[in-house]
Order: structure tokens, then sequence, then C-alpha cells
């Protein structure tokens, strides 16, 4: 079983590849994304290929890895960065991991949201700059959860566990949207399934935690956002072509939302010069939604477990189903 690992994963995961019989190993070992000359030459004959999120796993590659290609795992739940219609085609199984980063994403979530909402970095800023000068009845004033309606857009795992941790805080009202009513999932949080237009129009908060999918790509634009509150805040914690940020940039300075709040963008990393990063009003973070210890143990497992498991022939613990 020769395999191609595309990064330096926690040592958990890359103790099950190692420890794992039959099991011959090639690693990019570095904190760095592989470059792609590199990535095309170490899955060149490999059976098994275990890959991150960052990694762009196209025909180039595919046809680079050849025939003896049978499995690749991707240690993400996202899957966008695989081009699937060609796995499909060439009889690949996949392997991804879901549900273990749904606590620490939802966690993330709750925070971008707090510290957005509540202006927290602008807040840090100003007792490091010297603005806080005095107690003063509106400065510093943002937008509370208590009475409020907040908007899920996907309504999954990651929605629901934001949902259940923003239900304590006092909130009012919950709305989720998506490609069908999910009364199972909206029942904890009598929660009502809404168009977007009428969750955008409604919501004084905005949490997008839904998949990329050709449906949902660029759907946070310019017709929702000017359908929002001048008070709502928008945050994002799915994928950043989920957003059209020029629409976006254009609804924060025009004052047609308050605040933003996003853990992901396009591209990432964030060039420094982007103007979003020039607001005062936008919160941007490095996609670290699942970046607490235990989950990416946990991830890196599961990956190496798929990936082992497809290559046995074996039911994967994680399989997407193509």
């Amino acid at each position: 079983m020769a395999v191609f690992v595309t990064r330096r994963i926690p040592a958990e995961g890359m103790r099950v590849l190692s420890e794992a019989a039959g099991c011959r190993l090639q690693q990019w070992d570095s904190e760095e994304p592989v470059p792609r000359r590199e990535l095309l030459a170490g899955v060149a004959g490999k059976q098994g290929l275990l890959c991150l999120l960052s990694d762009r796993i196209d025909a180039e590659v595919l046809d680079a890895a050849g025939p003896s290609l049978k499995v690749i795992s991707t240690m993400s739940v996202g899957f966008d960065h695989l081009a699937l219609d060609e796995i499909k085609k060439r009889g690949i199984r996949v392997g991804y991991t879901p549900d273990v980063l749904t606590d620490a994403t939802a966690e993330l979530s709750v925070a971008l949201l707090l510290a957005t909402c509540r202006r927290l970095p602008e807040a840090v800023s100003e007792v490091k700059t010297g603005g806080w000068t005095t107690w003063k009845p509106l400065w510093m004033c943002g937008y509370g959860l208590s009475g409020s309606t907040v908007g899920i857009i996907g309504l999954g795992r990651i929605g629901q566990a934001v949902a259940r941790r923003l239900k304590p805080f006092g909130v009012k009202n919950f709305l989720y949207t998506g490609s069908r009513p999910r009364p199972e999932n909206a029942a904890e949080f009598q929660a009502e399934f809404v168009p977007l237009t009428k969750l955008a129009q409604e919501s004084d908060f905005v949490v997008v935690t839904c998949a990329l999918t050709p449906d949902t790509q660029g759907m946070c634009n310019k017709d929702f956002f000017s359908r929002m509150k001048k008070t709502s805040v928008f945050i994002n914690t799915s994928r950043g072509a989920v957003v059209n940020q020029e629409d976006l940039y254009d609804a924060l300075v025009g004052g047609q939302i308050a605040a933003a709040g996003l853990d992901v963008t396009t591209p990432e990393p964030l060039p420094t010069d982007h103007p979003l990063l020039k607001l005062r009003n936008c919160v941007i973070l490095p996609h670290i939604g699942s970046a607490t210890y235990a989950t990416r143990s946990t991830m890196a497992v599961l990956a190496a477990d798929n990936l082992l498991a497809g290559l046995r022939g074996e039911p994967m613990p994680h399989e997407l189903l193509l």
C-alpha cells in the first residue's frame, strides 16, 4: 500500500499509517502546502492519497497518479477541492471527516459572532493605542443576542450546533434556509424554514454554515445584503465562495449592514492589502474553525483510518458516496 501524504499532519494520524502493516509512506513534511510540482511527483504510482482542503485534486493530479490510485482521503469535512466527476469516472473511493469538527466549528462561529457584534477587536485596539480615555455612554456599543432573531443558512450538523449554543443567550427566534425543510433538525429550536430573502429581511444575525455547491456559490450578494437590516451582523464560517466579497465590502462601507465576521475568504489567505482588512466593522480570522488540538488530532486519525480501510477494500468509517 504505497501512500502519499500531502502535509505534516498531527502525529496521531501519522502513527496510524506508519504502524499499519504493508503501508509504505511518502510525505511532504512541511506545515506549508505541497508545491504543485511535488504533488504531481508524489502521487505517481501511489495507491492512496491523504490530502487537505488546500490541495486541488483535479484531472492533472489523477493523471499523474495513474491507474494505481484507488483511494483519496481528505482531512476535511468539505470536498469542493476534489474534482468529484473525474474521481468517480476513475472508480476512486473518497473518505472525508464529518462530525468530528462540528463542535469546534460551532464554538468558533459563536465566538466570532460575539467578537463581531460586541466589537471586541476594535475595543482591544483602543486599549492598546490610547483610544480608551474615559467611560462614555455610547462608545464601543454593539448589538446583543437577547431577544434577537438569528437566521442560519444551512441547518446541518454545524448549523444545529450553532443554534444549540446560541439558544441560552436568549435568542427569541431562529430562522433557517437551505435546499429543503428539515423539521427533524429544526424542532429543538422551533426554527422556521423560510426563503433566503425573508431570512435576510428578518434576521438580526445571519450565520452561514452551508456547504459550497453550485447553488450556494455567491448566494450572499448585493441583493442579499440590500435586504438585511442596517443593524444586522453577518457571520460566515462555511466557505468563502458562498459570499460575493465585493458586494459585502460595499454593504459594510455603505452602512447597509452593521458588521461582518469571516473565518473563510476567497482567496485564502486573504492578501494583506485586501480592502476588507481596512474596515473596522469586519473581523477576519484565518480559517480556524476546527483549530483545537483534540479536533485536529481526531481528524488526522479518521483520515488515516478512511485511507487504510479503502486500501484494504473494507468499509470506510466515513466514505463520500459518489
